[in-house]
């Protein structure tokens, strides 16, 4: 069975509900909302300030169970839970993990102790193991109210580069485009309603972590995208944008990585490159200057400077 296209009433009110962080650096870090997008498909914005609580998070109401797009820290996959039973009694049948970082998969457990399936892209499964299970117990220390009873829960089902979950009334492509945010981000693509659930892959503010990317292949993966008819882009933090939001942030790899190594060439050092770069429209889309992601920058010159 074939699912039917969106209705153009669905259309204008996916139109109504896109926000404006777009354009102009309007984000509303300090509220937590849940929007509808789509009949059955919410979307959770998560605050950033003045507390960071986590990532967004989305999950899709199918006949018979029901999906959730990122685990999120234990506490806020305990609140999403109490969402998602105000709504429906269906079983929670799987958590997607858009990649291995804590604030979207540290609450595993919460899912699968009552019957959820872990879910994610096979290339992420050392990290899970590795680097997500050594953040996971250095908050147990930091957070032992939150984290100090509970078991890190990694991932029971990996996939290569492409799951569909499709009943006849949903359709999720949960798809791996390559290295990005990290080695194995992957994103939950809704076709019949043109939504997409991005993860960290792209985000809407200045929310960029660098630590585990390659940026040259998270070009190429934003890229990859573009090409897909996207409505409405869910990132994994900050507002929900149209596809545009593709369009900046592969924009911002692009002219950093220029810009450091335009620095490279002229023979200048890291602390100069630092202290000098300049990219103006960044600031107007997140509201903070280029020169404050320091992280950002530092990588992208190992990276050129390994090449």
């Amino acid at each position: 069975m074939k699912i039917t296209q969106p209705r153009a009433a669905l259309l204008l009110a996916v139109a109504a509900i896109v926000m404006t962080g777009v354009a102009g650096g309007r984000f509303a870090p300090t509220d937590t909302t849940v929007t509808e997008l789509a009949p059955g498909v919410f979307f959770r914005k998560t605050q950033t300030e003045p507390e960071f609580i986590g990532c967004n998070q989305g999950w899709v109401i199918f006949e018979d169970f029901v999906l959730v797009i990122d685990a999120n820290f234990p506490n806020q996959a305990q609140e999403v839970i109490r969402l998602i039973r105000k709504q429906t009694d269906k079983p929670i049948r799987y958590v997607f993990d858009t990649h291995y970082h804590g604030d979207h998969a540290d609450g595993n457990q919460q899912f699968t102790e009552i019957g959820a399936i872990a879910v994610a892209n096979e290339n992420s499964k050392q990290l899970f193991a590795t680097k997500g299970i050594a953040g996971f117990r250095e908050s147990q220390e930091a957070k032992p109210d939150e984290y100090g009873p509970l078991e890190y829960d990694e991932p029971s089902l990996y996939f290569p580069t492409k799951l569909v979950i499709d009943d006849g009334t949903q359709r999720v492509e949960l798809l791996h485009f390559g290295h990005a945010h990290t080695a194995g981000d992957a994103v939950a693509w809704l076709p019949e309603h043109g939504i997409m659930f991005t993860g960290d892959a792209c985000v809407n503010g200045p929310f960029n972590y660098t630590g585990d990317s390659d940026t040259a292949s998270w070009i190429a993966a934003l890229t990859q995208m573009q090409g897909l008819p996207v409505k409405v882009v869910a990132p994994g933090h900050g507002e929900t944008a149209t596809a545009e939001l593709f369009g900046l942030q592969k924009r911002y790899f692009v002219e950093l990585r220029a810009a450091v190594q335009q620095g490279i060439d002229d023979g200048k050092s890291l602390d100069e490159i630092k202290a000098e770069i300049d990219l103006p429209w960044y600031a107007e889309w997140t509201g903070v200057d280029v020169k404050q992601r320091t992280e950002n920058i530092e990588h992208v010159y190992a990276e050129l400077t390994a090449e």
